[in-house]
């Protein structure tokens, strides 16, 4: 028999609850869940990886490293910008793009980290 993943009663900690909803409100939700559904695209996380591997990528390294145009690793670069995760700087006729600080590496070696687990566990 398939054990319930749900309570049986319902019964909750009124502090616990309101803690958590007045913490909530404090917080810009619609940003964060806009910067995990970035990073939701594959080539994306490719990219935002690729910059984790080296501090700074043109955008023709960039294209290269994903299989693509340059258009379609400009248009990734400008979302992950865009949304804050990417910074780029002009230098002659190149572009070159990095991430916008150690947060954003911290959240895609977590991811990579986090998924490296789940495959070993079998999850």
């Amino acid at each position: 028999m398939k054990e319930k993943d749900t309570c049986e009663i319902y019964c909750y900690d009124e502090s616990k609850v309101r803690r958590v909803q007045e913490t909530l409100g404090q917080q810009d939700i619609p940003t964060m869940a806009k910067m995990f559904k970035v990073l939701a695209d594959e080539t994306r996380m490719k990219i935002a990886f690729a910059l984790c591997q080296e501090d700074e990528l043109c955008v023709c390294d960039v294209a290269n490293i994903i299989g693509s145009s340059m258009a379609t690793a400009s248009h990734h670069l400008r979302m992950l910008k865009e949304l804050g995760l990417a910074k780029y700087r002009k230098e002659g006729k190149l572009v070159f793009y990095s991430l916008e600080d150690e947060h954003v590496r911290q959240l895609v070696q977590i991811a990579s980290t986090h998924s490296q687990e789940v495959v070993t566990h079998g999850k």
